[in-house]
């Protein structure tokens, strides 16, 4: 068995674990791997996010028909890019979160400097993200044929699009598993 096939079946417990714990009823992984979670213990979407960001990069080597060759350089650049969506995304819901406070009408204050403060660090951080992003796509592309880059951009619009499909489905799970443990 190679690492990758390591690797993928112990990112299929994690993301098994994820559904126990949301009260859904999954197969066993296909391999060893750790125990899973505890039904009662919640997972964030932050803990789905980067399940979901390794199961991408387990899928990228069929669905873009990758040589070993690429392989390496190809996850290499696909993490960096991975990473620099995660970074400003924290970093944009800080700084939202940030202009939350100050308009709540309860708590928040008329501080306009504190807003426009604010404001111009979302466009910053929207710049940097815009330029960050750019930079991660053209480092990806130079280890991708021309074929294989079009491919990358229908794989992540499917990839994406599970990805919400698998939320959407936890969330749900843990509402009813919410509603069953309020009726014991």
């Amino acid at each position: 068995m190679n690492v990758r096939s390591i690797l993928f079946a112990g990112v299929l417990t994690l993301i098994a674990a994820g559904s126990l714990a949301a009260g859904q009823q999954v197969p066993p992984a296909p391999a060893p791997a750790p125990p899973p979670a505890p039904p009662d213990t919640a997972i964030s979407a932050g803990q789905i996010q980067r399940w979901f960001e390794a199961f991408t990069v387990l899928q990228a080597q069929e669905a873009l028909k990758l040589s070993e060759a690429q392989y390496g350089r190809f996850v290499t650049r696909l993490k960096a890019l991975q990473d620099a969506r995660r970074k400003h995304q924290l970093a944009r819901n800080q700084i939202m979160g940030d202009l939350r406070r100050l308009t709540n009408p309860q708590t928040g204050s008329n501080d306009e400097a504190a807003l426009t403060e604010r404001l111009k660090a979302l466009r910053e951080e929207d710049d940097r993200a815009a330029i960050d992003v750019k930079k991660a796509y053209e480092g990806l592309d130079e280890a991708l044929d021309i074929r294989q880059q079009a491919r990358f951009r229908f794989f992540e619009e499917r990839m994406e699009q599970q990805k919400l499909e698998l939320l959407t489905k936890t969330r749900q799970n843990a509402r009813a598993a919410a509603r069953g443990r309020g009726k014991t």
